[in-house]
């Protein structure tokens, strides 16, 4: 299925469940949003990222920016596991940076965090308010990244707590992409008429 606000994006229903992309938002050529997916308000979701909500839902918030070659995914319901299980959605909140190749698997990430490229946040992991996980980590099943922490390595582990300037350093980013979004897609309009 093809969305005409989304030339050569894939937008598929998943069991009765169509995404829901705002009309600001930017979903680039080669992207694929499958199933019970909400993409907030400016929000971008880049070149080669997938978001397969099949299983449970994924909510992308307002101006966040999933950039290419990500990979978003959930937790579905476990009713056979020793502890029943509802599932796990993947919930990303407002002014998020969401870097190169990273995979975000039925995690959270609070408004204003950073998961940087290649990074993993596995099930049930937590990037609290103003966090980062560096490049290249991996946030274990279940860990939560406090407040205004950096965390780096494999497994991933406190490295130290950020500055206002680095704060400030992910706004500005979350910014950026808006703008590089809107760029994009004028771009795109542009080839998409001539």
């Amino acid at each position: 299925m093809n969305d005409p606000r989304f030339p050569g994006a894939t937008i598929l229903p998943f069991d009765g469940k169509l995404p829901r992309i705002h009309d600001s938002a930017f979903v680039a050529p080669g992207a694929c949003i499958i199933g019970d997916v909400t993409i907030g308000p400016e929000a971008s979701i880049w070149y080669k990222c997938v978001l397969r909500g099949d299983i449970h839902r994924i909510e992308v918030g307002a101006r966040s920016n999933v950039q290419d070659g990500t990979v978003i995914h959930v937790e579905g319901p476990r009713p056979e596991a020793a502890v029943p299980t509802d599932g796990l959605p993947t919930i990303i909140g407002e002014d998020c940076v969401i870097g190169h190749m990273a995979i975000v698997h039925a995690a959270v990430v609070e408004d204003g965090s950073f998961v940087g490229m290649g990074a993993v946040a596995m099930d049930g992991a937590r990037i609290s308010t103003g966090a980062m996980l560096g490049a290249g980590a991996l946030l274990s099943p279940g860990k939560v990244i406090p407040p205004g922490e950096i965390w780096v390595g494999r497994p991933a582990r406190l490295l130290r707590a950020q500055d206002d300037a680095q704060i400030a350093k992910i706004r500005f980013q979350s910014a950026r992409y808006v703008e590089l979004a809107r760029r994009h897609r004028a771009m795109l309009d542009g080839e998409t008429q001539g």
